[in-house]
């Protein structure tokens, strides 16, 4: 059993930045992907960035491509999203989920990830 546990969340002035965190448990958590999502209200769950268990391959949707980077750091159990240039539309609950897939991570959707945080919302000011 996996648990994921979010944190980094809160309100920041368009422009600015946040660095999220996705603390992991679990002794196959090293092994799985991990994927960040965001759910504004009213939408549908979007995919944002995923990693590779190794952390050597890694994903991004084009909405986010070039202000976020998402990265892994085993030794902690903990991925990260930091967010860089952020946009009142990026204001959503943002969430981490893992998942032992062995499929490329680019083809990974939120079906495909077992297990979820509780997320923690970011709010962009304009």
């Amino acid at each position: 059993q996996v648990q994921l546990v979010e944190s980094g969340g809160g309100l920041v002035q368009a422009g600015g930045s946040l660095r999220l965190s996705c603390a992991g448990s679990g002794r196959t958590f090293s092994s799985y992907a991990v994927g960040w999502f965001r759910q504004a209200s009213g939408k549908e769950r979007e995919s944002l960035a995923t990693t590779s268990w190794s952390g050597l391959s890694t994903y991004y949707a084009d909405s986010v491509k070039g202000r976020f980077t998402i990265s892994r750091d085993s030794a902690q159990n903990t991925v990260y999203l930091q967010m860089n240039s952020l946009k009142p539309e990026d204001t959503a609950v943002y969430y981490c989920a893992a998942t032992p897939s062995q499929r490329p991570i680019q083809t990974l959707r939120a079906p495909a990830f077992n297990f979820w945080g509780q997320g923690t919302q970011v709010t962009v000011s304009s």
